[in-house]
């Protein structure tokens, strides 16, 4: 039996560790879900956080990743493209596709954070016009084409890596931009509006993806990103939010986002977070009217921060309880169970 969608783990990294610890505990992190059957792993990136997201270079940090590992895809969801120089990116994520044997898997986005553009001194208006060029380079640099007048080409080459290609959207409009570069689609874990679900926001974006489809030589790609917090039951799981939610409810209350005084079930409603007993959570994702279309279904713990322990245990009930209701099976002839030395 095929899984109808690849399974995949997604960190921002975050905490209040040393950044050393943090990176070194995710990678244990990412060779856990290698043993438990997991298809791809991803990393967010963050410029300039001191807790919220400790990696501002995820492609050296996938590089590490990939020496540690054999058979994940690595992705990165994403990389802000208007801050970088686009070459050069290419080039770093050909060396990353070189040495991880062709599973990396490049997400970019034209980003958003005022504080981010100001410190790179990038004017934050033209970040879409940025992203445009900055794509077009780097598909033209995959593919082999000529960069200058002389004829010079990526190296090492990246030819494959125009199918690996990854694009955010929020937007419908955003959605057949992406489609029109035959990218693939990443939606973010949450999408905030009154008295809508996430799902439902983002279903239309989905449904012109598909529509603008033109290039059958790729399939189309659907990366959906979740946030899930398993436990013993819905109490133990909202103790175990509590303090990691209202810090990210905070800061979008102060960006008037959200609404102040609500109550912590309302908000991890609004921050589309599936949470309680495996089953419940299982039942949760089931309902979300975007999973058929996905081709990557993409589980994260954010804003939770789980310790070590906790996030391995985490990812083992994912694995054997959670995504298969979902109908997911994993390559793995059995789940490796973890090692002693990973769950102390």
């Amino acid at each position: 039996m095929t899984s109808p969608f690849r399974l995949g783990f997604l960190t921002h990294l975050e905490g209040d560790g040393d950044p050393r610890h943090i990176y070194a505990e995710t990678i244990e992190l990412f060779v856990a879900a290698e043993q438990l059957g997991f298809d791809a792993v991803w990393v967010a990136q963050h410029h300039f956080k001191p807790y919220a997201g400790r990696l501002p270079s995820p492609l050296p940090f996938l590089a590490a990743a990939a020496q540690r590992t054999q058979r994940l895809r690595l992705g990165t969801a994403l990389v802000v493209l208007p801050l970088e120089e686009s070459l050069r990116l290419a080039e770093d994520a050909a060396v990353v596709d070189a040495l991880s044997n062709g599973r990396l898997e490049l997400g970019v986005g034209s980003g958003s954070d005022p504080d981010e553009f100001a410190a790179f001194g990038r004017a934050l208006d033209t970040r879409h016009a940025r992203t445009s060029l900055g794509i077009d380079l780097l598909r033209r640099a995959f593919a082999g084409a000529a960069l200058d007048g002389r004829g010079q080409q990526l190296q090492p080459p990246a030819s494959t890596m125009v199918g690996r290609l990854w694009q955010s959207a929020v937007s419908a409009a955003g959605a057949c931009y992406v489609a029109d570069n035959s990218a693939g689609l990443l939606l973010a874990r949450t999408a905030l509006k009154e008295g809508w679900r996430t799902d439902e926001l983002q279903l239309p974006a989905v449904q012109a993806y598909l529509r603008a489809w033109n290039d059958r030589t790729i399939p189309q790609r659907i990366g959906l990103s979740r946030s899930i917090y398993p436990a013993a039951d819905t109490r133990a799981a909202l103790a175990g939010l509590r303090n990691d939610v209202l810090r990210n409810v905070n800061n979008l209350v102060a960006q008037g986002q959200l609404q102040p005084g609500q109550s912590l079930e309302a908000y991890c409603e609004h921050l589309n977070i599936a949470y309680g007993h495996p089953d419940q959570v299982a039942e949760f994702l089931h309902t979300d009217c975007v999973l058929p279309h996905a081709t990557e279904l993409i589980l994260q713990f954010n804003p939770a921060v789980p310790p070590l322990d906790l996030a391995l245990r985490m990812l083992e009930q994912v694995a054997t309880q959670i995504a298969p209701q979902l109908g997911w099976r994993s390559i793995q002839p059995h789940h490796v169970p973890l090692s002693t030395a990973q769950k102390e």
